[in-house]
Order: structure tokens, then sequence, then C-alpha cells
């Protein structure tokens, strides 16, 4: 098993360029099993999820092929739909979290299809039921095998609906939208997500010949179509990575311009780090994070202490949350952080604790962070990443740190991160992988 050895203490300096979009990845290539016609995709980030949902594909007999640095061709032509009931699927899919966008492309598809229990990071339950209940809606019906873990589910023939998700979940909207684009009539999707990778997903399926409206509201319209072409598409950059950068370029102290971050589509979260008194400077699609020797998080405006949260889309986005936290280490005032969504995802506080940070953790989703002001620097330890974007938050934490840390697990980390100890390297991070 690898691990980060890291020293900390580098002021971090240069131009870094964000990955495509793990999260509109793992949605897009699920598209492709929606066509028998060739699908070109570009900005593929090469992270452990992906190429573990391409190596799926690939077992599913979809060809594929590699064209370029992160550009893919697929061709689901010959689809193997009788593998989705072998072994080696079984065990493969339960690993990521991701394959479970594979049951609405095969469910519209292929009539049948299998959810996994989900996989992946360990932040908290993560139910299937906005899923299969909209699934359900659309006239499928499934069985759940407790040996296998796996949701079964068949439909003679979808037939298009009125569906209120009970939450605005964005694997859920995305998985029912590939479902509906090729079933019988019309469905309405209300209280759906409109994060940017669904509106990436109702661009490329529309390319694609899909009857798609609303796109951007939380409510989607899609008239059912018989057959769907080939498209070429690009993916967005990866939002979580651009807010991480934000980050470690104010906690080292650094001066950092993230190149090419499609700004219009970032949402409320420059604001949030511009709360916790981070200087940004937009130049065109480009993020300038200047040297800062210390910043100050704001207070509302009758005094109160800040609280940063997570919401669906347009509000923050719970995947930066571990980010934010981290940042406010060494700033100037306090902040809430609250967690809504997941009860696990806090805990990881400990280890930043035991570093020498000044944390209160109220609850599973609750954490008080009252800032170091830079008066006292962080040390370095021996830690364990829990998921994702803990394991970059520590990370962040130990690349600020005096002394040495060691990050284990950091399959975590490349989970969603491409070569991430090469590129911040070159911004001269002291971080080596070792075995």
């Amino acid at each position: 098993m690898a691990i980060f050895e890291v020293r900390g203490g580098n002021k971090l300096n240069g131009e870094i360029t964000p990955q495509g979009a793990k999260n509109e990845a793992l949605q897009i290539l699920s598209a492709v099993l929606l066509t028998a016609q060739p699908v070109e995709v570009n900005n593929v980030p090469d992270i452990i999820d992906v190429n573990l949902l391409i190596e799926l594909l690939k077992e599913m007999n979809v060809k594929i092929d590699k064209t370029g640095t992160n550009r893919y061709r697929f061709q689901a032509d010959d689809v193997d739909v009788e593998y989705l009931q072998s072994e080696a699927y079984f065990k493969k899919s339960g690993r990521l979290r991701g394959s479970v966008m594979l049951a609405g492309p095969l469910l519209a598809r292929f009539k049948k299809a299998y959810l996994p229990k989900p996989g992946g990071d360990k932040i908290g339950r993560r139910r299937l039921d906005t899923h299969i209940i909209g699934f359900e809606r659309l006239g499928a019906e499934f069985s759940y095998n407790s040996d296998t873990g796996f949701f079964s589910l068949r439909a003679d023939e979808l037939i298009g609906c009125f569906m209120l998700l009970d939450e605005p979940s964005v694997t859920g909207t995305a998985n029912i939208l590939m479902a509906a684009v090729l079933a019988k009539g019309t469905t309405t999707i209300y209280n759906a997500a409109c994060e940017p990778y669904i509106q990436q997903l109702c661009k490329m399926l529309i390319r694609m010949g899909a009857k798609i409206e609303g796109s951007g509201s939380n409510m989607l319209t899609i008239n059912g179509v018989e057959s769907l072409t080939g498209t070429d598409h690009t993916m967005l950059p990866d939002m979580i990575e651009i807010g991480s950068f934000i980050g470690l370029a104010a906690m080292t102290q650094g001066d950092v311009t993230i190149k090419n971050a499609a700004v219009a589509e970032l949402g409320i979260i420059p604001e949030k780090f511009r709360q916790l008194g981070i200087k940004l400077d937009i130049i065109g699609d480009d993020i300038h994070v200047p040297y800062q020797d210390k910043y100050e998080i704001n207070k509302f405006l009758d005094g109160g202490i800040m609280t940063i949260y997570d919401n669906p889309w347009p509000g923050f986005t719970p995947d930066l949350l571990s980010i934010v936290l981290v940042t406010a280490i060494q700033a100037h005032g306090s902040v809430l952080i609250h967690q809504k969504m997941f009860e696990s995802r806090l805990f990881f506080t400990d280890k930043l604790i035991e570093m020498g940070a000044q944390i209160i953790l109220c609850d599973p989703h609750r954490a008080v962070v009252i800032g170091l002001e830079r008066e006292k620097q962080l040390r370095g330890i021996t830690m364990s990443s829990p998921d994702i974007r803990a394991g970059v938050a520590l990370l962040i934490a130990a690349l600020s740190a005096t002394g040495k840390s060691i990050i284990q697990n950091i399959e975590q980390i490349d989970r969603g991160y491409e070569n991430i100890d090469g590129r911040l390297r070159a911004l001269g991070a002291d971080i080596v992988r070792m075995n």
C-alpha cells in the first residue's frame, strides 16, 4: 500500500490546471451505453474511480480506444448484458459508487440492470431509494438479493410519468434522466438536481437526439425517443479540485494561478472562500490566489459567527466542506462548519486536532474551527485518509505544517485526484509517494 511522505512549510507558487470533473465523468461514461454509435469523450480524468468504470465498460464488451491524452472513443454496439450477472461484475461494481450510474442506461436500452450496494467513500449511509423509486415509477420492477447485496431491475417497457423526487439527488436525477430519454411518452422529474454535471449530461444527451427541457432548473421534462446517436463531449474542469487548490494556496501562503477553471460554472464556490478572507483575482477563465500573510473570516452583518454549510446546487457543494474546514485552521476568526448530508464526514478532524488545530467537533454534522492566525503552526503526524475529500484536506494540512507527515491509504486520494503529488511538486511541494 502506498503512502505520501510530506514535509510541510513550502510556499506553493506557479500555475496548475484542474483535471476533468470526476462526478461528471461517471455520468457521461455511463451514458455511452445509450447508443450503439461511437461517442468521443474529452478531458477524462485519469483517476481510480473513472478507470474502474472504464474497465467495467470494457468487460461488458464496449469497444474502447484511447485516442489521445485524456480522450477516449466508446462504442457500445455489442454489449454483453449477461456479464451483469457474473461474479466478476459483482465484485468490481461493488467497489465503485459510480457503477450505480450504469443502471439507467442499461434499463432503458436492454430492459434489465443491476444496482450494487454503494461502494467508495466511508462517509455515511448512501441510500439508493431515489434511484429505485424513480425506476419503479417508469415501470420497472425490482428485487433485492441479500447474499450479493444487489438490486435486480427489469422492465418490458419504460413509460413516462410525473415524479417528485424525495431529495434532489445528483446521481438519482442522472440515472432516472438516462432511463427516461428512451422511455415511451413524457417524463417530468420535479425536485431534480441542477448541478453543472446534470446540465452537462443534458447537453450531451440532447446532442445525441434526446428531447429534454428545463436543464439548469429543478424540473426536467423529457420526451422519450426511440434511439440515440453518437456525439462528441468535453467535460468541465473539476470544481472540487479548483476549490482544493484555492484552499491549498491560502494555507501554504502561496501564489497560485488555477488555469482554465470555467469560472462561470463554479456558482457560489469562489464567494465561500472569499468569506474566509481569501483574496481571489478572476482573470478571464483563470483564478489567481495571491500571497496573503493572513486572512480573516467574515462575520454576518449582525456580528454573528460565520456558518458555512452544504446545500443542493446552487448552494455550496458538500464535497468542499472538508477543504473549507482545513483552510479555516490558520485564519483569523472562527467559523461553524455544518455538514448536513453525511454523518461521518467530519470525523477526520481528530487528526487535525492532533496536528494542533483548534477544532470543536460538536456532533457528527457540526464542527467549530477557531483560527490559529498563524501564531502557531500545525505539526506533522502519521495519519490515514478516510475518504477522497478528507484525504486531500489532510494533505493540505500536512503541506502547511512543520516537520514530516505520513499519509496512509492514499488510494482514497487517487480515486478523485489525478497525479496529485506530481502536480503539487511542480508548485514546490515536498511530497514523495512511497510503498
